[in-house]
């Protein structure tokens, strides 16, 4: 038996799966061969993109689960200031299920975002700085999380996944760019 990575396809904008509201995890599934198995391909399907964070609408899964990673390798074209100004850090990868999102105070921040639904395009999405997460782990156990920054805003992007909602429902609409203007011109705009 391989133990090379299992990916799936990354559904796209226009796929009904994406415009629904997912199921709820039921307590039956945690710690079932499938289950598991759903959360492998999660994980793999997402580093392989790469993305930071996976829904399972995002392949096809209309369920209330989510896989979350920020790798210190995925910073690296990021200098200390930009760092610095997204507050992001790397996340361990973890997984929520059947999630209550709560915005904590601190005012929403601006920043482009993208999607791997949405590939190739990238706009200005405003999220909360703050949040507070309550979940379930991959084994059905309760957490909770609170985020900040880039942390926060990734939640808030996956569990909009999971009630149907798109960064494009939320962006600035004049801020739409694909990757390569991004490059050419939205970066160095928002330096100066």
């Amino acid at each position: 038996m391989s133990d090379a990575p299992v990916t799936a396809p990354i559904v796209q904008a226009g796929d009904p799966v994406l415009r629904g509201q997912a199921r709820l995890v039921r307590p039956d599934e945690f710690g079932k061969p499938a289950f598991e198995a759903l959360v492998a391909v999660m994980r793999d399907t997402m580093r392989a993109a790469p993305g930071v964070g996976l829904a399972a609408p995002q392949i096809g899964v209309p369920l209330q689960l989510a896989v979350i990673e920020d790798r210190p390798d995925y910073q690296a074209r990021l200098d200390a200031a930009e760092l610095a100004e997204r507050e992001r850090e790397p996340i361990a990868f973890h997984v929520i299920a059947n999630p209550r999102l709560t915005i904590l105070d601190g005012g929403d921040i601006e920043f482009y975002e993208g999607c791997l639904s949405v590939d190739g395009y990238l706009a200005k999405v405003a999220r909360a700085r703050r949040v507070r997460v309550e979940a379930l782990d991959e084994r059905g156990a309760p957490v909770v999380i609170e985020a900040r920054g880039w942390h926060a805003r990734i939640l808030q992007h996956e569990i909009d996944h999971l009630l149907g909602t798109l960064y494009i429902d939320r962006m600035t609409p004049r801020t739409l760019t694909t990757h390569d203007n991004y490059a050419r011109f939205a970066a160095r705009a928002d330096e100066e």
